[in-house]
């Protein structure tokens, strides 16, 4: 906040916007910010949210305003058509290019980053054993076996958040240089027999690959008493990794979190929000689970916020230039036109 007043930009902050993350309205107004009781967008020149705004909140925008957030246009094109037609600039943290320049405002990234965390506490809270081996006068209780599918953000910090714990730890990942990652965390990385990918961050995957995939990794799903899928693809479906079979292979007791069940889910039974029992298994679909963890999922988007308006600011102003290939890769809509379209 004081980064952007020192900018030379005037900054409104809606009146109890930081409550439940326990950011107070003194503390706004102590940054340099004016606490405003009614919403501020349709004053504003430019709009930063969270989730995308309303339609209703969209309608009120200035021509030429400037909105940020994230937002998937698969999901929200009426939201882009009211953005085309008052010729709104939008930016859209699910599009942000994937390049070194990018990693400051990496929004997906970091909340990626508590989501892994807290999904391994939600598995915990639920599964009705422990998760770290105990030796006691009764006898020796052995470790309980987590399996992170997928090894980006989220799944590394799942699989260090688990190992902390004391779990035995299992992940797979399509790229396989994720195997080293996996590894340096004390996790088991599972080689199968199947085509890997050489890039940073894994593509579309055809049906016949995943369904092989489906086939190579029944029985490890089935010995964990944890199952934690990762698997995403911003602006698509998320893959079907795990089967009603193999769950009904589990132990009782059992527990899936799927941080994928917003975008349909790694289990296709998955319901973002709810919680889902398959057989004797629990199936947890995840939905923003970072929002339970408002203090420092707050504070690093904050965090990436400010780093892409960054590439914005100039003359105490944002005029966003979209010759730059971080600002031209996650505008969705300006100057009257939707420019990219829903996979």
């Amino acid at each position: 906040m004081s980064s952007l007043v020192d900018a030379g930009l005037t900054v409104h902050v809606q009146e109890g916007a930081g409550r439940h993350a326990y950011a107070l309205d003194a503390a706004y107004r102590a940054a340099g910010a004016a606490v405003t009781p009614e919403d501020p967008t349709s004053e504003s020149d430019v709009v930063v949210s969270v989730q995308p705004l309303t339609i209703d909140q969209a309608s009120t925008l200035k021509p030429g305003a400037v909105t940020i957030s994230f937002l998937q246009p698969a999901n929200e094109r009426e939201l882009l058509e009211v953005y085309r037609d008052r010729r709104v600039t939008s930016f859209s943290f699910d599009l942000l290019p994937r390049v070194t320049r990018a990693q400051s405002a990496d929004a997906l990234s970091s909340q990626a980053l508590v989501a892994g965390y807290r999904a391994v506490l939600v598995a915990a809270e639920r599964l009705p054993r422990f998760l770290p081996m105990f030796t006691t006068a009764a006898g020796t209780v052995p470790p309980a076996k987590v399996l992170v599918l997928g090894a980006g953000v989220a799944g590394l910090q799942a699989i260090a958040t688990a190992r902390r714990l004391g779990a035995v730890v299992e992940a797979y990942d399509v790229r396989k240089a994720a195997g080293e990652e996996v590894r340096s965390l004390g996790a088991k990385f599972l080689e199968l027999e199947l085509e890997t990918q050489s890039g940073v961050y894994a593509s579309v995957q055809s049906e016949e690959f995943l369904e092989r995939q489906r086939e190579l990794i029944g029985d490890h799903v089935a010995a964990s008493d944890v199952v934690i899928t990762t698997a995403a693809i911003p602006g698509r479906k998320a893959p079907v990794l795990v089967t009603t079979d193999m769950l009904k292979a589990m132990a009782p007791g059992s527990v899936v979190v799927d941080l994928a069940a917003e975008s349909g889910g790694n289990y296709a039974g998955s319901v973002a929000g709810q919680e889902t029992w398959v057989g004797d298994v629990l199936v947890h679909g995840a939905l923003n689970l970072p929002s339970s963890m408002p203090v420092h999922a707050s504070k690093l988007y904050s965090r990436n916020v400010l780093n892409l308006l960054k590439l914005m600011i100039a003359d105490g102003a944002v005029a966003p230039d979209l010759s730059d290939e971080v600002l031209d890769g996650c505008c969705l809509t300006h100057d009257g036109q939707i420019r990219k379209e829903s996979p």
